[in-house]
């Protein structure tokens, strides 16, 4: 990644005083939690014609002060997990809907808006699909039909679906998948397609992590995007996952990137965004960690196409990143204990 604009020198003093608060040590400030009177994030971002939404898992919804927040501070929502393959069709055929409902249900009941998450990808996929050899008819009758069955239960509940996600390397080559192994490069537009039929009102995302930055990766993505859009394929929109780490630098060229996939016309989103640092947290990493929301949150609005941002799970207390990368963590604008982070006043900062 491209080495990172470093910016500490008195961030965290910045981010306070832009913040109204003006007193107190960065302890302090920490823990003071925005007021009622104050607009949300969903309504700064409402102001430029955005949304701001969060990720979130069917567990954590018996925590009630954790679902005060989620249904307050956002206007959209994302299933952590609830409507992947896995979880909604554990045996072949046979569809489970309960934990995609119970989300769309709570974002429903908020007033909330859900970008619909995943249809396509290599991971969490059930047993009965990774455990025996299909031949290409057989997959792609398998895959149809699970894209069309989980878009029609769900046909005009969601606002977006990342339909393909993860599909290339680094070096920008076609990721080995279960897809790509037995239907060649032609699944994408394929599930595409099919998506599109089934709900031709949601819009559709392929998504992916490290193509913030330009490189071979995004460069992979905007090839796809250029050779869909010639072909007329249904692809709406890129996912900018946005799962970013201080000790890797900052993604330099994020709104240049951004700019260059809305000129073909596609929406652009930062679907996953997370800001992960090396434990234990610190004033100086918590400033910097600001710095980069703050500016992740710039570059959405900077540019036209580009229509929101969602953060992975708003709070540290549910982060997937403490037991994928042990020693990681306080990646997000909350804390453990719900209190708002200086990356949560930089984001107002931002958004104001």
């Amino acid at each position: 990644m491209p080495r990172n604009r470093l910016r500490l020198a008195g961030a965290l003093a910045a981010v306070l005083i832009a913040s109204g608060i003006a007193t107190g040590t960065p302890a302090q400030a920490h823990e003071k939690q925005p007021t009622l009177a104050q607009p949300t994030l969903a309504q700064l971002a409402e102001r430029h014609g955005r949304y701001f939404g969060s990720a979130t898992d069917n567990p954590e919804l018996t925590d009630t002060a954790y679902t005060k927040i989620l249904g307050s501070e956002f206007d959209m929502i994302t299933p952590g997990n609830g409507m992947k393959w896995y979880a909604t069709e554990p045996q072949q055929g046979i569809f489970d809907w309960t934990n995609g409902d119970q989300i769309v249900n709570l974002a429903r009941a908020n007033h909330q808006r859900v970008r619909a998450h995943t249809l396509v990808w290599h991971s969490q996929l059930p047993d009965w699909l990774t455990s025996r050899t299909w031949t290409a008819d057989e997959l792609r009758a398998v895959l149809k039909k699970h894209i069309t069955t989980e878009v029609r239960h769900y046909r005009g509940k969601v606002y977006s679906w990342d339909v393909v996600n993860e599909a290339f390397n680094e070096d920008g080559t076609y990721r080995d998948t279960i897809w790509y192994r037995t239907l060649g490069p032609g699944y994408i537009a394929d599930a595409l397609r099919w998506a599109h039929q089934a709900d031709p009102h949601a819009k559709l995302y392929v998504n992916d992590y490290n193509i913030e930055a330009t490189g071979p990766k995004s460069d992979a993505y905007y090839a796809l995007a250029q050779e869909l859009k010639a072909r007329h394929v249904p692809l709406d929109g890129i996912g900018f996952q946005a799962h970013l780490a201080l000790q890797y630098g900052y993604p330099a060229t994020l709104e240049d990137n951004l700019r260059r996939f809305s000129r073909l016309g596609l929406d652009t989103a930062l679907t996953e965004v997370d800001v992960r640092m090396q434990l234990p947290a610190t004033d100086a990493k918590l400033a910097e960690q600001a710095t980069w929301y703050r500016d992740l949150a710039g570059a959405c609005l900077a540019v036209r196409g580009c229509v929101g941002v969602t953060v992975w799970d708003y709070t540290d207390r549910y982060s997937w990143i403490p037991a994928v990368f042990p020693g990681e963590g306080a990646a997000l604008p909350w804390d453990e204990q719900l209190n708002a982070k200086p990356a949560y006043y930089a984001l107002r900062e931002a958004l104001r």
